[in-house]
This record gives C-alpha cells, structure tokens and sequence, in this order.
C-alpha cells in the first residue's frame, strides 16, 4: 500500500526528524539538566547505587546525557550520541533495574517492565543513528 501524500510529506519533513530525536533524548537531556541544577542529588543518586567516585560518576553522566542527546538532536554524528546513549543506558539499566534479583512477583514485574521499556530506548536509539546516517 503507497503512504497517502500528505503523511510521506510529513514523513519527508527534517523537522519531524528533529521533534522525533528531541523526544526520544529527553529522558537523557532532562536528566542531564535536573543534575546540573541537582548536584548533591545526582551525586546520592551515584552513591545510592555504589558508583564511586561518585562526583567522576555524575561529571561523565552529565556529558554523556546532554552531549549525547545534541548530537542525536542536531544530525551531528548522531551514531556517537546515539551510541554513547546506548552503551549509558545499558549500563544504567543493569545497575539500576536488575528484576531477576527481585524476589517479590509484582515487584520483579515492574522492575522487568522498565528494564524492557529501556531495552525499546537502545533499539530507538540504533533507530535514530540508522535514519540519520541515510539522510546525510
């Protein structure tokens, strides 16, 4: 089935790109802003998970988020940021959202269910550098 004029259009439009990309990197961007401005929570944040030196931890995090997300967001070696999101995020993941340790049913549930939400992220990533890579 041909894609109706007015949605290839739409499909066709850079802009759409670049909504897309600031949407898919927000989760990433915003952390980013939140512990610029939060640094004594983004720095218990790294220690309540055990990464030390935490102050390191939370420099590389906060240039990984951001960093990442502009060149995802502009087109500019969006397969860097994109991977550098992805290699963070599934670090982040397996630290943060381990469900096979969690013993209670619901609990492991919920925590299976962000590690999956995560994995989707990774793979829109891989989307984003794909899509990038071919319009430039």
């Amino acid at each position: 089935m041909k894609t109706p004029a007015p949605i290839a259009r739409l499909l066709g439009n850079n802009g759409l790109l670049t909504l897309a990309a600031a949407l898919l990197t927000l989760p990433y961007w915003s952390s980013g802003v939140a512990k610029l401005f939060d640094m004594g929570g983004a720095l218990g944040e790294a220690r309540h998970f055990g990464l030390e030196p935490a102050a390191l931890v939370v420099t590389l995090t906060i240039a990984v988020q951001i960093g990442g997300s502009l060149l995802v967001i502009l087109g500019r070696q969006a397969w860097l940021g994109a991977g550098a999101l992805g290699v963070f995020t599934a670090a982040a993941t397996l630290v943060a959202h381990p469900f096979w340790q969690v013993a209670d049913p619901m609990a492991r549930f919920h925590e299976r269910n962000t590690f999956l939400e995560h994995v989707g992220l990774i793979g829109g990533l891989m989307l984003a550098a794909v899509l990038q890579e071919r319009k430039a």
